[in-house]
């Protein structure tokens, strides 16, 4: 397993193939990803603690509350952010492999 640390917590890639790949993404109480969206890269998330507050669209997002055990697939083009409120939030995702395909809108962190 690879552990990549990032300002809004880490993530913890168990598998990267030529196909897909798999994490699992840590974000402390608190914190926020970037505003965001892929060219190519698709996903689906699945909520396994915390409360993941998951902000889909534009001008205003939609905000969407998931608890444990729910999921949602992120189709390449979606504008999206991933939050956690008062709790860390631990979230599996599976991928398509473009890792590195990540277009940042806004960025608490200035990356």
């Amino acid at each position: 397993m690879r552990i990549v640390d990032k300002p809004w917590g880490h993530e913890e890639i168990w598998a990267e193939t030529a196909r897909y790949a798999g994490k699992f993404l840590i974000i402390s109480a608190g914190e926020m990803l970037s505003r965001q969206y892929h060219e190519r890269k698709e996903e689906t998330i699945c909520v396994l603690e915390g409360v993941l507050i998951l902000e889909i669209g534009r001008d205003p997002p939609q905000r969407l509350l998931l608890q444990p055990g729910e999921s949602y697939h992120v189709k390449p083009g979606t504008v999206h952010r991933f939050c956690a409120g008062e709790t860390d939030v631990r979230l599996v995702e599976v991928s398509t492999p473009e890792l590195e395909d990540v277009v940042r809108l806004e960025d608490k962190y200035a990356r």
